[in-house]
């Protein structure tokens, strides 16, 4: 399982959230399949303190991830914590949940990496050859079946996709989608991830949003 490093407390592309994806892509083209990082990041310099926000948009991409793991950061006096609020508790208590329901689809696509050397975090353009999708850092396909594009800017409320061929369904509000450019509301607890549809997990994927328990926001 390889470990993306001791990331800055911020957004920034070069060493802040962004740049774990880059990283966990760049390293399944390597050859390592596996990868995780510190929900929050860990380094706290130069007067950065990790915000509730950017603690919660971590825990939400990492949810659809291979593994989640918290980390304080080396200060954890300036530093914003999954115990910090009960609104931040409940939150990150909804998506590991969901990370954990999740298992047999995290086990499906470790076992096609164990068996056929398929990173667990895909570029798009393995299952798209698309020229399109040559450079897209921003967002990956966990396993073949789940396209995930985390909110990776401070205060951004939607985001942008560009889903690869086929049909699409919106994890959170079931609505259909077709390849292509989109653009979706993605609040706080409304990530913006698709299933493909006639997944033979489409049944878990659907529940995942709809179990009748309560909504992180």
């Amino acid at each position: 399982m390889m470990w993306a490093g001791d990331q800055s407390v911020d957004w920034s592309e070069d060493d802040g959230l962004p740049s774990v994806i880059t990283a966990a892509l760049s390293l399944a083209m390597s050859g390592m399949g596996l990868h995780h990082s510190d929900i929050g990041g860990y380094t706290t310099l130069y007067g950065m303190k990790r915000s509730k926000e950017l603690l919660l948009r971590w825990a939400e991409f990492a949810a659809f991830t291979l593994l989640m793991r918290t980390h304080e950061g080396n200060r954890p006096k300036d530093n914003w914590q999954f115990d910090s609020d009960e609104e931040t508790l409940r939150i990150l208590a909804f998506f590991t949940s969901l990370h954990v329901r999740l298992k047999p689809y995290l086990m499906h696509v470790v076992a096609e990496n164990a068996e056929l050397g398929i990173p667990v975090m895909r570029p798009l353009f393995l299952h798209d050859p698309d020229p399109r999708f040559h450079t897209v850092k921003d967002a990956y396909l966990l396993g073949s079946d789940l396209y995930v594009a985390p909110v990776l800017k401070q205060g951004c409320n939607e985001r942008e996709v560009d889903l690869p061929k086929g049909e699409w369904v919106h994890l959170v509000t079931h609505a259909p989608y077709t390849s292509g450019k989109h653009t979706v509301e993605a609040p706080l607890g409304q990530p913006a991830v698709f299933y493909r549809a006639g997944s033979e997990f489409s049944p878990l994927f659907s529940s995942l949003f709809n179990t009748g328990t309560e909504q992180p926001l």
